[in-house]
């Protein structure tokens, strides 16, 4: 009798070298937190970021994408998913009256950023100091000192279960650090997108990127962190909230809310995925107790809890 073989045994056979088995995770998370992946894809560009999810579909492996692990929290178990690392980074230029930028997803954003700076075009210098990728971006509505990308996407290359479409902006349903994807509302990765640009001067592009730069150096703490924790209620913020609830520098373990800032969560060094996430709880319960406002989860768990 013939023995089946094992999932990652097919995978090994259709993709080759892409294919690593445990695979520490929390090198490719911003807060250097999280356990190991079972199965490790890496891609290096759309066509083949496609070819894998579509197979891993067909074969009904549940996955998990990741592009700059900024706004996700591994938990210490790993994750049993199949991970898909996204570093397809293909870029070109429209230039003319109404210039834009087409990437692929797996595009470190705020490289794209200064990649747009260099040519003397304006318009996603706010991108600058987002950590993460394009496609991270993209699906979470990014944004920062008063962009986000519902105000540059033309359209988004997705890969549907109808296989690959282009979404509006209007049908990617954007609000505040959301979109149709994040809610749910339909099952979809990024492929690529096309953002629009103005045309400026290198010399000023690149002043308002240094501004913005500086300005998050400042406010922000530097190492392996998590920010923005919690998405900032309806005319208030939530780094204040915390701030006035008196949660600044507490601390579990390792892991601390920041001194500097209170959305952002520190890793000392070591830190268990759970610390943070009684960190995340302590902050929501507090502040709820004291404020009487409900925190909502900006980042993402992912892996087995």
């Amino acid at each position: 009798m013939a023995v089946l073989a094992r999932p990652v045994d097919q995978l090994h056979a259709k993709f080759g070298e892409l294919v690593k088995e445990n695979v520490a995770l929390a090198p490719y998370t911003s807060a250097r937190i999280g356990g190991p992946a079972d199965v490790f894809i890496t891609v290096n560009a759309a066509s083949e970021l496609a070819r894998v999810v579509k197979f891993l579909r067909k074969s009904e492996m549940p996955f998990v994408m990741l592009g700059g692990g900024s706004n996700i929290l591994v938990s210490d178990k790993g994750v049993r998913e199949v991970v898909v690392l996204n570093r397809a980074k293909g870029v070109k230029f429209h230039v003319g009256d109404q210039p834009s930028v087409a990437a692929e997803a797996g595009v470190v954003f705020s490289n794209l950023a200064n990649r747009c700076a260099s040519k003397g075009l304006a318009g996603i210098e706010w991108a600058a100091a987002v950590p993460g990728t394009l496609g991270g971006a993209v699906y979470g509505n990014a944004g920062a000192f008063g962009g986000d990308v519902a105000g540059n996407l033309i359209s988004a290359e997705l890969l549907t279960e109808n296989g690959r479409e282009k979404f509006t902006v209007a049908q990617m349903g954007y609000g505040y650090r959301t979109s149709v994807m994040k809610r749910g509302a339909i099952k979809a990765i990024v492929l690529a997108a096309e953002l629009s640009l103005k045309n400026s001067t290198k010399e000023d592009v690149t002043v308002k990127i240094q501004q913005f730069r500086a300005h998050r150096k400042a406010t922000q703490p530097p190492g392996a962190s998590m920010g923005s924790m919690f998405k900032n209620p309806s005319g208030d913020y939530a780094g204040r909230l915390i701030e006035v609830s008196g949660l600044k520098g507490a601390r579990i373990g390792n892991a601390e809310i920041s001194p500097l800032h209170g959305n952002f969560f520190i890793n000392h060094g070591a830190t268990r995925a759970q610390d943070i996430r009684a960190l995340i709880e302590l902050a929501q319960k507090t502040v709820k107790e004291k404020q009487g406002v409900e925190l909502e989860l900006e980042i993402e768990f992912v892996g087995e809890w």
